[in-house]
């Protein structure tokens, strides 16, 4: 059966969402996360301020949506592993979805270094990646001996770095 193809309006939400983070990013990166404006990244990007909002709320959203994208990614790419497979073979294989995303090493450190090197965007890193485990430990759950503390350690195996491959934390 084929898959659906996605609306064009879809589509073009998406590659402009890519291109404000994109954008934004730049500025970050050069100017520093605190000094750099939404009025900066949107005349930057060719868009208006407006615009700007109909795709994100705020600057922290901006400079944090991406976690949320890849959290969803691991989680797809994590139901679609073999049901007996061990969970944590299964969140390895699944966590190589973000070795996937075409990001340089230049890149990813610049993202390192803005994330840690704010106090509120680190919090808020640290709130997306708690979410990452919702949608993991239901998926993780499946996989364990049954027993009746399977919830928990599903959201503790969820809620743990070290199934992560180097240089995606």
């Amino acid at each position: 059966m084929a898959q659906k193809p996605t609306p064009l309006r879809e589509q073009t939400r998406s590659v402009v969402r890519a291109l404000l983070t994109k954008t934004a990013l730049e500025l970050f990166a050069a100017k520093g996360y605190d000094d750099t404006t939404l009025e900066e990244i949107a005349a930057a990007a060719g868009v208006s301020k407006r615009t700007l909002f109909n795709y994100f709320r705020n600057k922290e959203d901006l400079a944090l949506k991406g976690l949320s994208e890849q959290g969803e990614l691991i989680a797809a790419r994590l139901a679609e592993r073999p049901a007996d497979e061990d969970p944590w073979t299964s969140l390895r294989a699944a966590f190589q979805v973000l070795e996937e995303i075409d990001v340089t090493a230049e890149r990813r450190l610049e993202m390192t270094t803005l994330l840690f090197g704010n106090e509120s965007l680190r919090a808020g890193h640290a709130e997306k990646q708690a979410r990452w485990q919702d949608l993991f430990a239901p998926l993780i759950e499946p996989r364990l001996p049954d027993s009746d503390h399977r919830t928990l350690q599903a959201r503790a195996i969820a809620g743990r770095g070290d199934h992560l491959p180097p240089g995606s934390n």
